[in-house]
């Protein structure tokens, strides 16, 4: 499988999302399914699948998706996608490493066809792209100064501290997502991406940094100055914030979002292929979404009824 990378650290008229795309698991909202991006009949899968090369854009978060020292991208993304593309017939897969904020808008300005970063299902990103079916669940963690000198556990830990924690946060990630539902917090420094937010903490501009536990976990494993908390569900208002990642693609693309949750069924729908493709990079079985769990209803916003 040939792979070529490349860093895009900005998208020229990322303004796109203010068209106010719409669009959830069902895919675009045309009734077809996707267009070429260049004025013909052929559908993006059928383009795709006559190239035999789909584009996918990544954060470069451990151990979704990243590049490795070699060159080559790796993670637990990029291994679902070489076998769900592969079996939709397109066995080259570039990448592109691009900050997290540009991700959904360089999908719907045409520059990639897919994002590949274990992106949560939220409603607001709903309403501007199309999520695939629930890859990956998660849950959330601190990462802080070994010994953990402050003393934190979770989000409320730090929020209880009246501004005496510096706290990291990935910009557009969810858990910036959830400090804002929880009323904002005063001593916030933003980051764009879980190597910084890291740094930040060992240079000690912060005193923790929030993101998913088992990247964080993957990220400190080696480190001698920074430890995790221990993992974490975030509630607000006391409901409890079910977090589940997936593939992202455009709303109009809905032949290729279709026929792609066809065959990922096939792997989440067998904990050992599953955890063939994952485990490698320190997923286990609690990662495997529920077979109950849907994209329409993370979309809908609803989380009382899954609790």
């Amino acid at each position: 499988m040939i792979r070529r990378t490349k860093w895009t650290a900005g998208i020229a008229g990322a303004g796109i999302l203010a068209l106010g795309l719409a669009g959830c698991a069902s895919g675009g909202d045309d009734g077809g399914g996707g267009t070429d991006g260049g004025g013909g009949d052929a559908s993006t899968l059928e383009r795709l699948q006559e190239e035999g090369t789909i584009t996918v854009a990544i954060n470069g978060e451990q151990p979704y998706s990243w590049v490795d020292d070699s060159g080559e991208p790796t993670g637990a993304t990029i291994a679902i996608h070489e076998e769900v593309f592969g079996n939709l017939g397109i066995d080259n897969i570039e990448v592109e490493e691009v900050a997290w904020d540009n991700l959904i808008p360089g999908l719907i300005a045409g520059r990639w066809d897919a994002v590949s970063a274990g992106m949560s299902i939220t409603p607001e990103r709903c309403e501007q792209a199309a999520f695939g079916d629930p890859e990956i669940m998660y849950t959330t963690t601190l990462a802080v100064p070994a010994g953990n000198p402050m003393g934190l556990t979770d989000l409320d830990s730090v929020l209880e501290s009246d501004g005496d924690v510096k706290l990291a946060l990935q910009s557009g990630a969810i858990e910036d997502g959830y400090v804002d539902q929880l009323g904002g917090y005063s001593n916030v420094v933003q980051v764009d991406g879980a190597a910084s937010g890291l740094e930040t903490v060992q240079a000690g501009r912060a005193d923790a940094f929030a993101l998913t536990a088992v990247s964080l976990a993957w990220m400190t494993e080696n480190m001698d100055d920074l430890e995790t908390t221990e993992a974490f569900v975030q509630e607000i208002d006391g409901i409890k914030q079910i977090g589940a990642g997936a593939t992202v693609f455009r709303p109009a693309d809905s032949d290729l979002l279709e026929a792609y949750n066809e065959e990922l069924a096939n792997v989440t729908g067998d904990e050992s292929a599953y955890l063939g493709l994952v485990e490698p990079f320190g997923f286990s079985a609690e990662n495997l979404p529920p077979q109950d769990l849907t994209t329409d209803q993370l979309c809908s916003g609803d989380l009382e009824e899954l609790q």
